[in-house]
């Protein structure tokens, strides 16, 4: 998964120490995806993780919400679910 920068995003460049077995891991995913640098690939690790930061964080606040509903309140919203579920056609 490439990601196209526009002219105006910059990037920062950082130097870092990495382990033998690490580049090593990088260099074979640069050459297994083709990709055209090992920063590319570094790219790619940091924003999944990132990605799956960001959702665990929305998760846990939907969850906080819902944990925060009254008995009634919960009842309400399953049945707005059930509804939904009723009305909207599934999708294939």
């Amino acid at each position: 998964m490439s990601r196209t920068i526009g002219k105006f995003e910059r990037k920062a460049k950082k130097s870092f120490t990495l382990s033998p077995e690490t580049v090593a891991f990088l260099e074979r995913m640069r050459t297994k995806r083709k990709a055209e640098s090992v920063s590319s690939i570094l790219e790619e690790i940091l924003q999944a993780v990132r990605r799956q930061h960001e959702r665990a964080s929305v998760e846990r606040a939907v969850k906080g919400h819902y944990d925060s509903l009254s008995k009634e309140e919960a009842a309400e919203q399953s049945e707005w679910g059930e509804f939904a579920l009723r009305e909207f056609p599934r999708l294939p």
